[in-house]
């Protein structure tokens, strides 16, 4: 089949069965690759690689994980060399973003949990670090020719970011202020960000250490950043 971008290329994808690591498992299957990717939801997981194997070209291949574990993290890597016998391109996609509160509402305990997840993962650093993080691989790593950068979403619509909403007492009027936080008005998709990283893997062959902003425009312009409760 012709106008497949990565086709017969192998994939690693954490945190692939839903959210924005599930655009780009569908990505790089709609573009021919074979994408393994892992999920700690073992019956979310499976139904994923059914539905993506069930349309192609390419292929998926669930692996159940929790990527806080390091023995979970080898294995999963472990077991992608052994099926396929290489890797092309990982997107270190597992994370998470607390819902906000003060500071002072925040635990040492969710902290702990939040730096399990986010860092000690090995497939994503904490968002604050994400760009210095990619500069310092970018440099370690360009000795085995491997090439390494980023994604900065802005609001990205993902179920994460649905249940928080439906928290929200005016979940409507807090929607619409997210939308307008970007000049294009709208929430991305998770499919745009693998559109995105798909371009990282095929077609920015030059581009190491970049960091690619995917805000449409949101740290543009004015806007009101006012955090003081009204009167």
């Amino acid at each position: 089949m012709s106008g497949l971008r990565y086709k017969e290329k192998i994939a690693l994808v954490s945190g692939g069965s839903r959210g924005i690591g599930k655009g780009c498992v569908e990505v790089f299957v709609e573009n021919g690759a074979h994408v393994v990717f892992c999920s700690n939801d073992e019956e979310e997981g499976t139904h994923t690689e059914s539905d993506l194997n069930s349309r192609g070209p390419g292929e998926s291949c669930f692996i159940y994980g929790d990527v806080t574990k390091e023995p979970d993290i080898k294995n999963i890597v472990e077991k992608t060399i052994e099926k396929y016998g290489r890797l092309d391109c990982l997107i270190n996609n597992v994370g998470t973003h607390p819902p906000p509160h003060p500071i002072d509402e925040f635990s040492a305990e969710d902290f702990r949990k939040l730096i399990d997840l986010n860092v000690v993962s090995y497939f994503l650093f904490s968002k604050g670090a994400i760009t210095s993080m990619t500069k310092a691989l970018a440099i370690d790593e360009s000795k085995y020719n491997v090439r390494v950068n980023s994604i900065s979403p802005s609001n990205i619509w993902t179920p994460l970011f649905d249940s928080y909403l439906k928290t929200c007492p005016e979940s409507a009027e807090v929607k619409k202020g997210f939308e307008n936080n970007q000049l294009l008005g709208r929430f991305g998709t998770i499919q745009e960000v693998g559109r995105a990283c798909l371009f990282l893997a095929t077609d920015a062959t030059f581009c190491t250490g970049i960091e690619i902003n995917m805000s449409a425009g949101a740290e543009l312009n004015y806007a009101n950043k006012n955090m003081r409760p009204t009167i």
